[in-house]
């Protein structure tokens, strides 16, 4: 008898509860990315989504890019995030690395010009096994590209610059005349904080 009960409360508490539609950020053209379940609209606040870049800008050939929102506003049937970063798969990953060539790799945080902190990783693939001075080279220049381009952008420009490949070719033309590069990619970008402003 017991038991019924149990399972009676269990759907009553289902249906207690209501679906609402998940959008990107303005940056993102707040399309809808998915739905979510919740029976308070409050505890989904701070909830994380993920959807691939493909989804969100229709383009399947970005499907290897997963990206993080985090639902920050909820109105009506509607919630609302914000973009707390983004991962390359290791697959695509893989696939870019060959045989006798160098991998640089780049973590870097950086402050943008609104006082968010973000973490960059940023990865650089030469066409020949580079000299270690030619890497700390190309290491050092790209470090000085991305803190110049994040003191002038807010959140919202350099999440897009990462997102449609615009700073991977600034960096690529920035760092091909020390040494012949095959690709720059950033491959992973997370929102860390609010810096003080």
């Amino acid at each position: 008898m017991a038991r019924k009960k149990q399972v009676g409360r269990r759907v009553e508490g289902w249906k207690a509860k209501k679906w609402y539609r998940v959008h990107v950020p303005d940056a993102f053209g707040k399309i809808e990315i998915g739905d979510t379940i919740s029976a308070d609209p409050e505890n989904m606040v701070g909830r994380v989504m993920t959807a691939t870049l493909g989804e969100v800008v229709q383009d399947y050939s970005k499907s290897h890019i997963k990206m993080k929102f985090r639902i920050n506003n909820v109105a009506g049937e509607s919630a609302y995030t914000e973009f707390v970063g983004h991962e390359v798969t290791r697959d695509y990953l893989r696939s870019m690395v060959k045989r006798r060539t160098s991998r640089i790799d780049t973590i870097m945080p950086v402050i943008t010009k609104d006082g968010k902190k973000v973490r960059l990783t940023i990865v650089c693939l030469t066409l020949t096994r580079a000299e270690q001075s030619q890497i700390h080279s190309i290491r050092q220049t790209i470090m000085q590209q991305i803190a110049a381009r994040a003191t002038e952008a807010d959140l919202d420009t350099l999440v897009k610059d990462v997102m449609s490949g615009d700073l991977s070719r600034d960096l690529f033309k920035a760092v091909k005349t020390i040494y012949p590069v095959r690709r720059v990619e950033i491959t992973k970008s997370k929102l860390e904080r609010i810096a003080a402003v």
